[in-house]
Parts: structure tokens; C-alpha cells; sequence
């Protein structure tokens, strides 16, 4: 679904509570008590068989007797009984539903599970959306609704908690209530029958009064939607979540070391990194998070400056700040020339900056002048430790008086419980994030970095790479399309190492040259050409580990030692595995790099994520060392070399001693094939590469293994690349030569610049207000699209030379999930009005609602707007004027797929 109707849900005109009881501490009557006492300025309306009033207000005895029609209901009553209400509230019209009751398949009953499809059958055709079964409800306070049994009402405020844990819920509640903390939204999902996360993101994306989002996860459905909700959620608001379960075990099925190694909390891990989302582990967390990244600007590098009056709260600020993986900044010559100048001579002269334990107000603002214009600071932490020769309250004013718009983000932590808890309360009160202690204004602080690093993988958009033919250099996704058929087709489920290296070598991964044979005497003529020495590994598809029962024989210096290896080694394994099937052997290549690192690059096939990329320090000790990092594909250059990072044997990569440093472009540009083959190829369910060498030379896989599945069962990718297989060129009317491509967020610059040349009267007739300017949540909304749901093209011309001009025009598609419904919008700039670019970018839209099979394009224009009628009449719209706008006029497409 979407967030159609969820307007019902979250801002009623009217409420109907199905199931209020006057039985004292019954949920009905909690529920009657709540929302009667919330504020809400419409009509409640309580539905009871036998009790004439609740709450002191008439009571019906059934839907029929409504004497409106509700926007909203809530129901608590009998599992049983709710499918026929569902049915009934959609024919008299009601658009939204909270069903508090549980009972609908909790713990996978089968009948409670018909209750829940029936239930949902009876709401699909009135399109009404149902938020539970089994929740505890929603508090929305600024509509004064309070549709819930929480012990606790909400204050108001700017932040949305969306959860599937009541108990979290109003634990939530309970502890924001008691200090102060309001939200805009509690929404607690339940078993997300209908509304699930992706819904609530899409809403809240949306929400003016939504300035920042806490998600608490047990679990996702329908992972591609919650990303694309998610990645479009994150560019406009902070997002923080916290997941239940990370220790639970989920990889028991795995046979690779991938496969054990990405556990389904990593993956999870992995998705909320690439939605730019933020995770905590606690949900003291979630707040201090959401505050800290709500009240300070966006951080533009890591590097930290501490302030503080007492020497040993600094060196406990720097530990906990390194042990976080910060980083300290180093103060510039020209900064400690200024200190030197405002600070008593005894002052630390470096970072962390010890003003001494007598320090008043100023000499905070004389240290913060020097570093907040270092250019080698990011941020400030600023400490104070209560003394008895300065005030730590008129510190704190000093300070607040003194910091400005624009500064570099500052926090504080201002020490003790006395006069200490009066300084963070003026703190808070001036929208300063303060801490009592240093070691939790660091974890602050390094919220505000794993953010920006979040946020800087959600800018990236990776391209689909193109088809190629065997010599092309880029993916041969034909021939490993048919090894993998083929594989299926014969019934295995493993490829030998030959088919293997085939598959890797298609997808550009240097590999090992490598013979297959059946028996060790096929290896004198079949190994001839292979440059020794030579390796001999056993081919058996009930064998995956196999140098742990002997498979394996290296350094053979001849092509007569391998024949000889293979035998000893066929009696070897037909002893210790008698019942293995022998396919025979593969035979390849010793390599010689004594100095390269041992890597692992591996695949696994998440069942709610679908293909997982994972890197890590590879050999026969990989689930022992567990140093590893996972990656949702696709990858680029900048997401690849950040997985790279998140190891811990990136260090040595970097090279130390007289070990020179790894061709880290050569390790990132296998991580990106390999995400790539995932993506092409669903039937692919495990991938391991492990040793995968590296060196300053290059890369070169030695071992690698492949497990295939029914691409039926795999879940699909969650995060689509950019489509650069819709780029194309046109001719305009006038001849003009014109580049058309989906938009990236790169083109904010050039949007602003196109805007700028397009005549304020345009601008009404487009947006059917004035714009000065473009507010970020919009311009970001206009260039960070997801491709799953929307579709921008930009135009530029091209140049006799082949270069690129500034950007013309755009046109839009945004489409429903359903795909039912797209509706378009197109901006020119007002010098190339008349050139026909207009109607070239309307073509390339249609085009693509075309090829997208979307049921409707649908746009609307204001009656005054001839040009555009005009063009929308030639391009075959219907056109008919708006019912609930008498000045505009909607046009309405057809469209009929190719």
C-alpha cells in the first residue's frame, strides 16, 4: 500500500470506538478514557450493544446506528467479530481503523491467521487502512487523539516514535513524559497487517510537524519498500532506530563462511547504514540521538576539539573519543598562537585544551573563538568540572550568549548535580545538547559522525553496469547465466571450482588458471600448459571445506607429483567421507605472493534483504578472527572503499613497515563485480572467495565457491541502482541535440541555477504559488528520488564538441506502489520556451509510464495555463476540470504498455 487514507488514521474528523467498556481497567475502558480526555475537537463516537453511555456520552449499539459516518475507528472487541466490522465500517465509508485486539496469527495459528486475511479482504475494496491487529494503539497530540490503552498521554512535540512493541511503546511514553519530551506521532504498528514501516516513513516524509523520527524494529517486511521509504525519509529528517534480537542466532542453514558470517542483525546493520538512518542499542540512546542530531548542524569532518577546566576530564573525553574510533584534531600553528594570547600561560598548549580550573565565562569564549576557527576542527566538545573559584552557571550563560548561527556543532557536558544541573538545563533550554558526563557527550558526538557517514552512503547511486560480450571487460552476464542453468538443471546445488573461477572471471575477478579433470591420470595432459607448481583440490559436491578432511595438496612442483597428490588424495577423502559423491579434481596454479593479505569476498542471500555483500580478513582462521563488514549492493568506488574501512585489517592494507600498501582499487573494484553478479544473477545464493590475495600489484582469487537456489525463493535487491540504462539523446524542434538522464542528487546545484532562469510567472504556473527560493526538504525532494517509485529526467544540450550545457528543463513521474496512478510535472526554462524541448521531455515520460505498465499519467494545470493545455490535448490527454479546484484543470492518460 501507500499513504493513501492514512490521513484518516492521523488527522479524523470524526472517531468511533468499537468495543468502549465501562469496566474499570478493561482495555475498552482505558480506551474511552483516553480518548475522550486527549482534546480532541471532534465527535467520539462509542459503539456498545447494551451500555446507553460511556464516558458520560450516548453510546450506539451497533455501525449502523452512527448517525456520521467516522473517519477513524478503533476496535477491541473479539478476534472473531472484526472482519464483518471492517466490512461494515467500509461500506458506511470509513477510511482508517486501529484494531487494538489480538488473535490474527500470533505465532503462526492458522486460524488466527484466516481471521487476519479475512480481515484485510474486508477492507481491500473501500481501501480502508488498518493499523495492527494486536497494538496498543495511536497518539497523534497535536489532533488531540489519544487512541490508545497507554498509561500515559503524550506531550506535543516534533518527534514520531513508530514501533512494533507496545511495552516499548509506553515505556517510551512513560520516560519522555517525565522529562519534558513531546512527539508530533506514536504509532505502535503491532503485527503490521497493512500499515507497515515503509507506510509510516512515506507519511512522516511528508509531515510538517515531524521533525525527527525514533523507529523501534523487531523485524521488516517487504524490505524494498521500507528502503525506498526509508532513503527518502533520511534526506529530509533525522532517523533513529534501535533493533531488537542482535545476538540472535541466523545463519544455522549457512555452508560458506559467508553464509555464517552475515547474521541477519548485521544485514539489518547494513540496511540502516544505507538508508542514512542512525542505530542505537539503547533506549536511553534513542533520544539523546534524536536531540543531539535535530539541535546541531550537519557535521562536514570528524576531527574534535575538546575544551576543558580540568586536565583529567579532557584525557577521559579523548580515551572515550578514540575508543569510539573519533578523531582528535590537531590544533594549527595560527590557533595555539591565539590561545597563547587569551589563555594563562599555564594552559596545555595542545588538544585537549586545558584552560585551567579558575576559568570564567570568557576565557570559554576566548578558547571556543581559537578553535571554532581552526580549519582543522569539526566540531567542539566542551567540558566544565564544578570548582569553587568560578561559577559554573555563568560559564554555561557566557557561552550560550556567545556561540552564533553557523558555528561548528558544539557540545557540552557540564559535570556534577548541583549548580551543574542548571547549566544543562539552560543548555537544553538554548537548544545546546549537554551531557553529565564526558563519556556520554562523546557518544553524542560520534552520533553526529556515524550520521554523516550514513548520510554520505545514502548520496550515492551506483549504476547498472552494461551488458557486454566475452572481451568487452565488463560482465558477461550470458555465459554465467548458463553455468548457473545448468547447475540447476543437473541438480546440484554447488559448482565445482572450475565452473566457479568461469563465473568470476566473467564478472572481471582475476583468478587462478585452472584445469578440471575426473581422474589423476587426466592431469599429465590436461595441466601441461599450467606454469608450476602446481595445486590439486578434490571436486565433490557433498564436500564444500575441503582442506579439513584432506582435499587439498599444494606446492607440487611437477605435473607427475599432481597426478601422484591426486591419488593419495582420493584415498584420503574415500576414507574419511566414504560417502561423498568424487567428481574429480580441478588442478591450477601455485601463486607466489608472499606479502599479499589474506581476504574474504563473499555473497549471502539475506531472506528479507535479498544478496548481501560481505569483505573481511580472509583465510583458515575467517570466523575466528570475525572481522568483517556487510554491504547491501549495488556498490560504487566510495561505498566499496567504506567497507573496506569498516575492517579492522584496513589498517594493514594501508601497509606498515616494509610491507607495502595493498592496490586498495583493485580489492574495491572486486568488491563492486561481485556485487554486480549478485544483482544480475537471483539464483546465486552463496559466494565465498576466500583467500581472495591481495597486494600492491592487484588481487587474484585462489579458492571460491558458489551455492545456486530457485531464484523463485530469493528476496530481490533492496536499493536499486541508478537506471544509466535510461540515458539517451534526442533532437528538438529547432535541431538542438539534447542529453536526457534520470536525475541524481549531484544536480541540486544546476536545479537551483535552472530554477533561477525561469520567469516568476512560470514558477506560479508550475508550482501555483511564488517561489523565491527553494527550501532544501523540497530541493532535496527533487533530486533524491528513489527510481523504484519516480522517475526525473534532466535535459542539457550538447555542443558540437560533446559538451554538456546547464540543465533546461525537467520532468517528473511520481507513481503509487501499485503502480496505478503516476502523476507527472515538467519545468522549462523561460529562454527555451518554444523550442519543443517541452514536448521531447513529455514523450520521454510517457515513454517510461509505458514501459513501467503504470495503469494512469495524470497531471494538473491551471486553467490559465494555455501553453499547457494545449500540449496535453496534442499528447493525447483527456482534460476535464478539477471538482475540488474550479481554477484547475486535470489531465488524465491512459496509458497503454508496449
Amino acid at each position: 500500500m501507500t499513504v493513501r487514507n492514512l490521513d484518516a488514521l492521523f488527522k479524523p474528523k470524526a472517531i468511533a470506538l468499537i468495543g468502549a467498556s465501562r469496566h474499570e481497567r478493561s482495555v475498552g475502558a482505558v480506551l474511552a478514557r483516553n480518548l475522550f480526555r486527549a482534546g480532541f475537537q471532534g465527535p467520539i463516537l462509542p459503539v456498545h450493544p447494551r451500555n446507553l453511555s460511556v464516558e458520560g456520552v450516548l453510546a450506539y449499539a451497533d455501525i449502523d446506528a452512527l448517525p456520521i459516518v467516522p473517519d477513524l475507528a478503533i476496535i477491541a472487541t473479539p478476534p472473531a467479530t472484526v472482519p464483518d466490522l471492517i466490512r461494515r465500517l467500509g461500506e458506511r465509508g470509513c477510511r482508517g481503523a486501529v484494531v487494538i485486539t489480538a488473535g490474527f496469527g500470533e505465532g503462526a495459528d492458522d486460524a488466527g491467521m484466516a481471521l487476519r486475511q479475512a480481515m484485510l479482504k474486508a477492507a481491500r475494496p473501500h481501501l480502508l487502512r488498518i493499523i495492527g491487529p494486536n497494538c496498543l494503539g495511536i497518539l497523534v497530540p497535536g489532533s488531540g487523539v489519544n487512541a490508545s490503552f497507554s498509561h500515559v498521554a503524550a506531550l506535543p512535540g516534533d518527534i514520531a516514535c513508530v514501533t512494533q512493541s507496545g511495552a516499548v511503546a509506553t515505556a517510551l511514553l512513560d520516560w519522555a513524559t517525565a522529562r519534558g519530551i513531546g512527539f508530533s506521532h506514536v504509532v505502535s504498528l503491532g503485527d503490521s497487517s497493512d500499515v507497515d514501516f515503509g507506510d509510516m516513513l512515506d507519511y512522516l516524509a511528508l509531515d510538517p510537524g515531524t521533525k525527527s523520527v525514533l523507529l523501534y524494529i523487531e523485524g521488516v517486511t517487504h524490505a524494498r519498500k521500507f528502503m525506498s521509504a526509508a532513503r527518502a525519509l533520511s534526506r529530509l529528517k533525522p532517523v533513529v532506530v534501535i533493533k531488537a534480537g542482535r545476538h540472535q542466532a541466523a545463519a544455522a542453514a549457512a555452508s560458506s563462511h559467508t553464509g555464517a558470517m552475515a547474521g541477519s542483525d548485521a544485514v539489518y546493520d547494513a540496511a540502516f547504514r544505507r538508508a542514512g538512518m542512525l542505530r542505537v542499542t539503547d533506549l536511553g540512546d534513542l533520544f539523546a540521538a534524536v536531540e543531539t542530531l535535530a539541535r546541531l548542524p550537519v557535521l562536514r569532518g570528524e576531527r574534535v576539539a575538546i575544551i576543558t577546566n580540568g586536565g583529567g576530564m579532557g584525557v577521559l573525553a579523548t580515551d572515550a573519543l578514540l575508543d569510539e574510533g573519533g578523531v582528535l584534531a590537531t590544533l594549527a600553528p595560527e590557533t595555539l598562537t591565539q590561545l597563547d594570547a587569551a589563555l594563562p600561560h599555564t594552559w596545555s598548549r595542545a588538544n585537549p585544551v586545558d584552560i585551567i580550573g579558575d576559568a570564567p565565562g570568557a576565557r570559554y569564549c576566548a578558547a571556543l573563538d581559537g578553535v571554532l576557527a581552526d580549519p582543522g576542527v569539526d566540531a567542539v566538545l566542551l567540558l566544565n568540572a564544578p570548582t569553587a573559584v568560578a561559577s559554573s552557571v555563568e560559564a554555561a550563560e557566557a557561552v550560550i550568549g556567545h556561540l552564533k548561527p553557523g558555528d561548528k556543532p558544539v557540545l557540552t557536558s557540564w559535570m556534577g548535580e548541583l549548580d551543574a544541573r542548571d547549566a544543562r538545563n539552560r543548555f537544553r533550554t538554548a537548544d545546546l545538547p549537554s551531557f553529565s558526563t564526558p563519556t556520554d557527550a562523546v557518544k553524542g558526538l560520534m552520533h553526529l559522525v556515524r550520521y554523516r557517514r550514513n548520510q554520505a552512503q545514502l548520496q550515492q547511486l551506483p549504476p547498472v553496469m552494461p551488458d557486454a560480450g566475452p572481451d568487452s571487460g565488463t560482465p558477461d552476464r550470458a555465459a554465467v547465466s548458463a553455468i548457473l542453468a545448468t547447475v540447476r538443471a543437473e541438480g546440484r546445488e554447488w559448482l565445482d571450482e572450475a565452473e566457479t573461477k568461469r563465473v568470476l572471471a566473467a564478472y572481471g575477478v582475476p583468478v587462478v588458471r585452472t584445469v578440471a579433470v575426473e581422474t589423476p591420470e587426466e592431469i599429465l595432459a590436461a595441466a601441461a600448459d599450467l606454469s608450476l607448481p602446481l595445486a590439486v583440490k578434490i571436486r565433490s559436491p557433498d564436500i564444500t571445506h575441503k582442506s579439513d578432511i584432506g582435499g587439498v595438496a599444494l606446492d607440487l612442483p611437477s605435473v607427475e607429483s599432481a597426478k601422484e597428490a591426486a591419488v593419495a588424495m582420493l584415498r584420503r577423502v574415500q576414507a574419511v567421507k566414504p560417502e561423498a559423491v568424487i567428481a574429480g579434481f580441478t588442478v591450477q596454479e601455485m601463486i607466489r605472493r608472499p606479502g599479499a593479505f589474506e581476504l574474504i569476498v563473499g555473497i549471502a542471500s539475506d531472506p528479507t534483504f535479498g544478496p548481501v555483500v560481505l569483505f573481511g580478513h580472509g583465510g583458515v582462521a575467517v570466523e575466528v578472527r570475525n572481522d568483517k563488514a556487510l554491504a547491501l549492493p549495488p556498490l560504487n568506488l566510495p561505498l566499496a572503499y567504506e567497507l573496506i574501512q569498516r575492517t579492522r585489517i584496513a589498517r594493514q592494507l594501508a601497509g606498515f613497515r616494509a610491507r607495502p600498501p595493498a592496490n586498495l582499487e583493485a580489492i574495491a573494484s572486486a568488491l563492486i563485480q561481485v556485487a554486480q553478479l549478485a544483482i544480475d544473477h537471483p539464483s546465486l545464493r552463496e559466494l565465498d572467495i576466500n583467500p581472495l590475495l591481495a597486494d600492491e600489484t592487484g588481487v587474484v582469487a585462489l579458492d571460491a565457491r558458489i551455492r545456486v537456489q530457485d531464484p523463485a525463493n530469493a528476496a530481490p535487491v533492496a536499493v536499486p541502482p541508478y537506471p544509466n540504462q535510461l540515458e539517451t539523446e534526442a533532437v528538438i524542434r529547432d535541431g538542438t541535440r539534447i542529453s536526457l538522464r534520470p536525475i541524481r542528487p549531484e544536480d541540486a546545484p544546476d536545479i537551483i541555477s535552472m530554477i533561477e532562469q525561469v520567469a516568476p510567472e512560470d514558477v506560479r504556473l508550475r508550482f501555483f504559488s511564488s517561489l523565491k527560493s527553494i527550501p532544501r526538504p523540497l530541493l532535496a525532494r527533487l533530486t533524491q528520488i528513489d527510481y523504484d517509485r519516480e522517475m526525473a529526467f534532466v535535459a542539457r544540450p550538447i555542443d558540437a564538441d560533446g559538451a554538456l550545457g546547464p540543465i533546461w528543463g525537467t520532468v517528473r513521474l511520481t507513481c503509487d506502489a501499485d503502480l496505478t496512478l503516476g502523476e507527472y510535472a515538467i519545468l522549462i526554462r523561460s529562454d527555451i520556451k518554444g523550442r519543443g524541448l517541452g514536448y521531447t521531455l513529455m514523450r520521454q515520460i510517457i515513454g517510461y509510464g509505458q514501459d513501467r505498465k503504470v495503469g494512469k499519467i495524470v497531471g494538473t494545470i491551471l486553467r490559465e495555463n494555455e501553453p499547457m493545455l494545449t500540449m496535453a490535448r496534442e499528447l493525447g490527454f483527456r482534460l476535464a476540470a478539477s471538482a475540488e479546484d474550479t481554477g484547475v484543470m486535470e489531465a488524465v492518460m491512459d496509458v497503454v504498455s508496449n
